[in-house]
């Protein structure tokens, strides 16, 4: 194989481990998801449309994404406070990617419903 092809494919399979590594675990991209459907969403409405996330986990995910620039979390000085979430533009820029999963997800239950 082409070294050029190689280290193209070396920096790909890189790239997706990273990416991978970002979305990693059971909520990450449930959250993405709610978040992308809301548009702007407070903690508790976000731990009530994902059923079955612990505060803890959610704050955490939250965090995370936060963290990669995913997610903007904008706290409002209010009494009580007040926190909403949205996507960032590079958050933004996963939805095609979880419509993409979202119609996969479709056809591939349709199949097997069939099954």
């Amino acid at each position: 194989m082409p070294e050029d092809l190689i280290k193209n494919y070396t920096e790909r399979e890189e790239s997706i481990r990273y990416a991978l590594n970002i979305l990693n675990g059971k909520w990450k991209l449930k959250i993405l998801w709610e978040i992308s459907r809301c548009g702007t969403v407070r903690f508790n409405k976000l731990q009530k449309n994902l059923d079955g996330i612990s505060s803890i986990m959610l704050s955490r995910s939250l965090n995370e994404l936060t963290e990669y620039n995913l997610v903007n979390r904008k706290q409002y000085s209010e009494i009580p406070p007040r926190v909403e979430y949205t996507l960032t533009d590079l958050g933004k820029s996963l939805c095609p990617v979880l419509h993409a999963i979202e119609e996969w997800g479709y056809k591939v239950k349709s199949k097997n419903k069939k099954n």
